[in-house]
């Protein structure tokens, strides 16, 4: 039996109005030609092309993505950054998606490692367009994937997956509480993972940062 033959079993299964779904870790995205929106312009990017080769490898430690999952009807928003090497996982909740607010985010999550931050990989939204300020403060570069790109940040887009088991799509954020975030952060940081060989990216991380 094939992953692909359960994924169209629970898909049948929610067209009958079953409830198997709801047990999935993640919702699998249905994506449609044409509905694409116009990227925000950000003054002074630097492109993804522009990125050391090694950090394509994930073999060197200290090369992070960041991004953004959004609250119910605008009702905050939560900064999301992962260790590509690791997959150590940071998240913070935040009031707004204003660049203002990310920016200060992700400079009280990651400055705890300064020494582990070579580089930082977002999209081109414009909650990133203090991209600079957050060069400087963590003396890093950032740099731009390609528009309608979301696999070159790949794996920050999966643990951001395995947030909303904690934290639902349509969530209104200003119901959760910091307990609920550090519960979610550890539950995934302490998660296994196969292409750490099963061990725990907490683990790996706190290794890491020891011989680094």
């Amino acid at each position: 039996v094939s992953h692909e033959w359960i994924y169209q079993y629970i898909h049948d299964d929610k067209r009958n109005k079953g409830t198997l779904y709801r047990h999935l870790r993640q919702g699998r995205k249905r994506y449609r030609k044409g509905q694409r929106t116009k990227a925000e312009v950000i003054k002074n990017k630097v492109s993804i092309d522009d990125r050391p080769v090694i950090v394509d490898t994930k073999k060197r430690f200290g090369d992070w993505e960041i991004d953004t999952v959004l609250g119910k009807h605008g009702s905050g928003s939560i900064v999301t950054l992962l260790e590509r090497k690791t997959r150590f996982y940071l998240i913070k909740k935040v009031d707004s998606k204003s660049a203002k607010d990310v920016t200060q985010a992700t400079i009280e999550l990651l400055l705890p490692f300064k020494d582990h931050v070579h580089t930082i990989t977002a999209d081109n939204g414009r909650e990133f367009a203090y991209h600079a300020e957050i060069a400087e403060a963590l003396e890093t570069t950032v740099y731009f994937a390609h528009p309608y790109s979301s696999w070159e940040r790949g794996a920050n887009e999966n643990s951001n997956g395995l947030l909303r088991q904690y934290v639902p799509k349509g969530t209104d954020l200003r119901r959760v509480t910091e307990e609920r975030i550090h519960f979610a952060m550890r539950r995934i940081n302490n998660r296994p993972r196969k292409c750490l060989g099963f061990k725990q990216p907490a683990v790996v991380f706190k290794e890491m940062c020891l011989v680094a």
